[in-house]
């Protein structure tokens, strides 16, 4: 039976008309005492779907499933765990008779089509291309395509959250900027494209997230109708981490309050990691005004007390107040030191390793780092791999391209779709044999360089090598290679199915198959999975629009992935992974997991990325917020950047220290990843702390 202090119990044994905003840090036991409320409402008779479960984004549900999904539930209905971006959705698909007209659709008779992150990338490049190609557009600016056409559907996104016109993205970055005249222009030029795919948008009845928003926050919630159904339906509410979640979010919550029969508000003090995203600390903290009851959490049920009088003493380092203490908090630190990059990751792994054999369960050990390129990943998990350990790992922003099992089945629709006129290179053909086959990767270059014609996209019989060749690459291999062209041409010389279909009968039927790769590669049937989603709702988003018809919708998927369009995040890659394993991830994703681990191994503390933000040169989430005032002329100045660097690495260090139960281990190269000396702020922080006495 699990044990909740006095205020615990208060919070969840607190009468059905009560209106709680509870606050404190991570590990302090605020989601324990919201996944137990429901637990306690639904015995005390309330419905279960007359309760709204509501996070800011949906990983954050998670704590609350074991409750939502087990067997001994009530039955009669389900509680309804949402984000107000899905409520959004929601409330625009069944009260669409009541927005189309209002909000400008050209055909409010049709149906809406609600776009994806990836889809609405496609729109916006089908619109954006021609204007960088033809007219020059964006012509000062470096960045990949793929991020210029999501910086100016962020700022579209920045406009809907905070309730400005989208007509006013360009002058409100401008007015903030100051420096190179030039990059007025690329303002101009944002303004431009985001005029001209929400007309679009508008003329074919899609909505992307912005529009969603503002049709939820603008129409559908100051109709009578739509709002009734809402507020009847919905009698109890637990609403978590409540400061990363968006200001029109905290708007709607600060109307419907009096609507609801209970409500309990969680605060995480010292968070606001979404920020970038446009997460409103300060307008969550307000929502206090409606409650009440404010209720302060301040035991932590995580972290030992070295780790929170090392929390303490970082966070002032790196606010340059006074250090008080620090000398228990010394020992919940640990160095490890290398002269090369390589020779620090080998160390990482001998150090978990030798925690794993002293009895720590591997789910409890984390690798850290700011950003987690491909080529780190790979070198981390190559020697976790080779060590024996179990490990996982978690990207959001990694696209469905660099996923090997993904890469693997495009090249094979590529291969089963000769119309297309996609010639897969070579390596990208051995590629996929080696992991459709279930291989090395010696003997299916050997295959691929015998059987495979560019040119023709010709596949040869495995009977016309040479028989001592056939021995090298091994009869067993032959025998699926076989089974796996025949499938190809019987499917070549029939109608093409679209993409999706195609993908889950060549699973099916073949790749699923014993001896085959995706037969038991749990994580690649979850990537399979995930790309399967991912191209339906590119299918649905794409079938009616009539002036893209004639399209090959396979191709133009696969052309997308190739540009480098990111995948929409899957839920289903962050429930279905194994939990008894290491996991690898970028510091800001596994705070957004809200889960604690015993020892954090923290990469590169010297660098710059743990305390910078990535260069987003078509948007800026300080200027596009609710709390800067465009109307004074103030400019952004680089003062306001280093304050803000500052407050994120102190949010960053105290959220991930929040979630540490016994160590950190610092992991520092003399010459980082890129061969250069690093000097952060991080790591001039701890160098304060070992120098007070």
């Amino acid at each position: 039976m699990t044990q909740f202090n006095l205020l615990q119990r208060q919070i969840i044994e607190s009468p059905l008309d009560s209106r709680l905003f509870v606050s404190g840090s991570a590990g302090t036991g605020k989601t324990t005492a919201g996944v137990e409320r429901i637990r306690f409402l639904l015995s005390q008779g309330a419905p279960a779907d007359s309760i709204l479960l509501l996070t800011p984004q949906r990983t954050l549900q998670e704590p609350y499933f074991d409750l939502l999904e087990s067997p001994e539930r009530i039955a009669g209905g389900e509680v309804t765990p949402a984000t107000v971006g899905g409520l959004a959705r929601r409330m625009c698909d069944l009260f669409w008779p009541l927005a189309a007209q209002e909000a400008g659709f050209n055909n409010p008779d049709r149906p809406p089509v609600f776009l994806t992150l990836e889809t609405a990338q496609y729109f916006m490049a089908h619109l954006v291309r021609p204007l960088i190609e033809e007219k020059g557009s964006f012509e000062s600016v470096t960045i990949n395509r793929n991020r210029l056409y999501s910086q100016i559907l962020d700022s579209l996104n920045k406009a809907a959250i905070v309730g400005f016109p989208h007509t006013e993205i360009g002058s409100r970055l401008d007015s903030a900027w100051f420096g190179d005249p030039a990059q007025r222009r690329v303002y101009a030029d944002v303004q431009e494209c985001a005029n001209l795919f929400r007309q679009f948008c508008l003329d074919h009845n899609l909505l992307d997230f912005s529009l969603q928003l503002e049709i939820f926050n603008s129409i559908l919630w100051r109709n009578e109708q739509a709002r009734s159904f809402l507020t009847q339906t919905y009698r109890h509410l637990v609403y978590d981490n409540i400061e990363e979640d968006i200001s029109c979010a905290h708007d709607i919550i600060r109307e419907w309050m009096a609507d609801f029969d209970s409500a309990l508000l969680l605060y995480d003090e010292a968070a606001g990691y979404r920020k970038f995203l446009g997460g409103d600390p300060i307008s969550g903290l307000d929502l206090r005004r409606e409650c009440d009851q404010v209720i302060e959490l301040t035991e932590s049920f995580v972290s030992s007390t070295n780790v929170l009088q090392l929390s303490n003493a970082l966070v002032s380092a790196i606010a340059k107040e006074e250090i008080t203490e620090v000398n228990e908090g010394r020992h919940a630190m640990e160095f490890i030191l290398a002269h090369f990059h390589p020779e620090m990751l080998d160390d990482i792994v001998k150090k978990i390793r030798s925690l794993i054999e002293t009895g720590t369960p591997q789910g409890e050990i984390v690798i850290l780092a700011p950003y987690l390129s491909d080529a780190l990943r790979f070198s981390i998990t190559n020697r976790l791999e080779a060590a024996g350990i179990p490990w996982r790992s978690n990207r959001p922003s990694r696209s469905l391209r660099d996923e090997p099992g993904s890469k693997s089945l495009l090249t094979l629709s590529a291969l089963a779709h000769p119309g297309w006129n996609i010639h897969p290179p070579k390596f990208d053909v051995a590629h996929a044999f080696m992991f459709a086959l279930n291989t090395d990767l010696i003997r299916a270059q050997l295959l691929a360089d015998i059987v495979y014609r560019q040119r023709d996209l010709r596949l040869s019989t495995f009977d016309e090598i040479q028989p001592d060749t056939q021995e090298r690459i091994t009869y067993s291999l032959g025998e699926r290679y076989s089974a796996l062209r025949t499938w190809l041409e019987e499917y070549r010389v029939n109608e093409p199915l679209p993409l999706d279909f195609f993908l889950r009968k060549l699973f099916g039927e073949v790749l699923s198959q014993p001896g085959f790769g995706f037969h038991l590669n749990l994580d690649a049937v979850r990537v399979a999975a995930s790309l399967v989603e991912s191209i339906k709702k590119f299918r649905v988003a794409m079938e009616p629009i009539t002036d893209l018809s004639g399209l090959n919708l396979g191709k133009e998927y696969v052309s997308m992935l190739q540009d480098g369009v990111i995948a929409a995040q899957y839920l289903e890659a962050w429930r279905s992974e194994n939990k008894d394993a290491v996991l690898v991830a970028p510091a800001y994703t596994f705070l957004m997991m809200n889960r604690p681990a015993s020892y954090q191994f923290w990469l590169d503390p010297g660098s710059d990325g743990w305390s910078q933000r990535v260069s987003q040169p078509l948007t800026h989430p300080h200027v596009l917020s609710r709390h800067w005032d465009a109307s004074t002329g103030r400019l952004w100045l680089d003062s306001d950047e280093v304050a803000m660097e500052t407050e994120t690495l102190a949010r960053l260090t105290g959220g991930l220290l929040a979630r540490c139960r016994e160590k950190i281990f610092l992991a520092i190269s003399d010459l980082g990843a890129a061969g250069f000396e690093q000097r952060g702020a991080l790591l001039k922080a701890f160098q304060k702390i070992l120098v007070k006495e």
